[in-house]
Parts: C-alpha cells; structure tokens; sequence
C-alpha cells in the first residue's frame, strides 16, 4: 500500500495516517482553493451533517448488515470508504477551525469513559 507523502520510514507496507497529517493536508488544500473564508464552524458543521446523511443512505433498507461486510460487493465498501472519509475529513476540519486538538480530545474522552464504565471485573 502507497505510503502518504511524509509518511512513514521507507519499505513500511503498512500505512499510518496521523490526525495531524491529514489536518495539514486539509489546511494545504482549502488555501490552494482560498477555500478558508468559507469554513466557518457552522459551514463544517453543517456539511458534516450532510455526508452524515448521505453515509446513512447506504445502510437505510440493508436491515442488518454483518461485520466485515461478507456480502457486499467492492464498488459498494469503495462507496461506503468515501462517505466515511467524508465524514471523517469534515470533522477533521472542524475540530481544527474551533481550535481542539481532536486526538488529545479523543484519548482524554476515551479515559473518561473506562472511568464512567468500568470493564466487568474477570472470573478466575
């Protein structure tokens, strides 16, 4: 798999995206496109919301769909991929116009929630 530009060592094969490195590829593509004006945390949010819905049109007549997704076809995981990276990219975006460091945010709320749901205590 094609590492991203300042990604990992050389011969790595698997690849690792950082928050932060698509943070700054986001950054790089909205000035070439003078494209900041326009996001505005409402504006993000808003479209977030919109690829939200639209990620939800994929599974809205599945019923339930199996993990893994064993009997979906490529075209449909490429689609599914791309709402996802949609959703993903825009809150990405969002959480760097308002300021928040969406990693240090994400671990922080992660540790808050083993502490508000404790794992059930192993059997010997």
């Amino acid at each position: 798999m094609a590492r991203p530009e300042g990604g990992g060592p050389p011969g790595e094969t698997e690849m690792e995206v950082s928050l932060k490195y698509l943070s700054r590829k986001l950054d790089e593509f909205a000035k070439a496109r003078d494209w900041e004006k326009y996001h505005s945390p409402r504006n993000l949010l808003l479209a977030m919301v919109g690829e939200v819905g639209e990620l939800s049109e994929i599974f809205q007549w599945r019923g339930e769909v199996a993990r893994g997704l064993s009997n979906w076809d490529e075209s449909e995981k490429e689609h599914l991929g791309e709402e996802l990276s949609d959703v993903l990219l825009y809150l990405i975006r969002l959480a760097d116009v308002c300021g928040i460091d969406l990693g240090e945010a994400a671990t922080k709320k992660i540790v808050k929630n083993a502490v508000k749901y404790p794992a059930p205590p192993k059997l010997p």
